[in-house]
């Protein structure tokens, strides 16, 4: 759920193609007492992220002489499809950095190898019980947390405070209000909502609803609680200081530039994009940038999903490169690289011995830090973050006026129903 990444697909590819998958390379000495080269696809923000994990790739390779890592970034809107077919081929890396969605769907296909009682989940106890669910599947543990995320609320305190508003709003209908005010006073618009699936969940939960209730099998993106989400969702596309929705291709963008300029006043978004932030005029001074937890509905329900990503080893690899791969997974999960990871890249740790008073001292990390309480682990269903594929399709069109509410959710229901069909409706 970030911005693309700027690379090209022929490149990406030349690069995957030239890079030894899965323990196969007969030069990395694995079976000659030599080093064990290990592949590493990262999925995280080439510009923003990847410099620093290309950094850590150094650092573990000079305090570990018989371990090599092949670095390769991979653009994430890219690297599920790439890493499914590398896999089926028995062909894949030995490490992938996976969004916590693609862990357990992986598991589920066998791709992934099982990381309980091996040194990649050493620290296990360190960690956020609730992340760690979320890297498991029927009770076995594939992935370990690496950075997590979740989405808030981020505001711009002096267009706040230039419009009289003391604190951020609570609710949706105080956010209607808000932004009311400060259009009248600011002359910028005080909220710019998102038309993607993953961004509408929040507005689920404030209702106290989900797109699927996986212990029943039944999917709910029909039920009233969720059609009275979607409607507040609706809702904030129209109205004195709420932005019109944006369904080009570029919306992420034009949202994310808009907020850091200064040109809007509040907006939901993760971590990941603190970077950016700073980067942009409205938050030069970062302490001008406002997270809280998302609004609530009328259920008095806020809250957000869970994100972030995962390390996973993969299932084909041999068990020297399995063993080497185990090796890096706990240096890049450990605590004193977890915390270089948040400071240069603005994203949060997975484990609470991390978040040092350096790391807390960051007001975008400390700020994401406190909603992460309200946030909600995602159910252990590998299909689930698949769920918003169908959303994505019909959202921007029932915002743009295009269809209608009913007949958006109505699709989208069928759409699910395709991806779950053992589910009930």
């Amino acid at each position: 759920m970030r911005r693309g990444i700027a690379a090209t697909a022929l490149l990406a590819s030349l690069a995957l193609a030239a890079t030894a998958c899965g323990g196969d390379d007969g030069d990395d000495g694995a079976s000659g007492g030599g080093p064990v080269t290990l592949t590493w696809w990262d999925t995280s923000n080439a510009t923003n992220e990847a410099p620093t994990y290309k950094a850590l790739v150094e650092q573990f390779e000079k305090s570990h002489k018989g371990i090599k890592v092949k670095y390769v970034n991979v653009p994430f809107d890219q690297a599920q499809n790439k890493f499914d077919t590398a896999a089926g081929a028995k062909g894949a890396p030995d490490i992938l950095r996976a969004e916590v969605g693609w862990t357990p769907a992986f598991a589920k296909k066998g791709y992934l190898a099982p990381l309980d009682g091996t040194d990649a989940l050493a620290d296990q106890d360190s960690f956020q019980p609730a992340l760690l669910q979320q890297a498991q599947y029927e009770g076995k543990t594939y992935g370990v947390p690496l950075v997590t995320d979740t989405l808030a609320l981020v505001y711009n305190k002096k267009l706040f405070a230039a419009a009289g508003i003391k604190e951020a709003p609570t609710t949706w209908e105080q956010l209607k209000k808000d932004a009311a005010t400060i259009k009248s006073r600011t002359g910028v618009d005080g909220y710019w909502g998102s038309t993607a699936g993953y961004y509408a969940q929040p507005y689920l939960f404030g209702e106290g609803a989900d797109t699927v209730d996986a212990k029943a099998k039944k999917l709910t993106i029909e039920s009233p609680a969720a059609v009275k989400g979607l409607k507040e969702w609706q809702g904030l596309f129209s109205g004195k200081g709420l932005h019109k929705a944006d369904i080009t291709a570029d919306s992420y963008a034009h949202i994310q530039d808009a907020f850091a300029g200064g040109k809007v006043a509040a907006t939901l978004q993760g971590p990941w994009e603190l970077t950016n932030y700073y980067k942009g005029s409205a938050f030069k001074d970062r302490k001008n940038l406002g997270v809280a937890v998302v609004p609530a509905g009328s259920a008095g329900k806020p809250g957000a999903p869970t994100g972030g990503h995962n390390l996973s080893v993969y299932a084909g690899s041999d068990k020297a490169h399995q063993k080497a791969a185990f090796t890096f997974v706990r240096f890049m999960t450990s605590a004193k690289t977890q915390e270089k990871i948040a400071l240069r890249n603005g994203t949060l740790p997975t484990r609470q011995d991390a978040y040092t008073e350096a790391v807390k001292a960051d007001p975008g990390t400390a700020g994401f830090q406190q909603v992460l309480d309200a946030a909600r682990p995602r159910p252990a269903l590998p299909e689930y973050s698949s769920l918003w594929g169908p959303m994505d399709t019909e959202l921007p069109r029932v915002a743009s006026g295009k269809e209608s509410l009913d007949d958006g959710i109505r699709k989208a229901g069928d759409a699910m129903q395709k991806l779950l069909p053992d589910y009930k409706r």
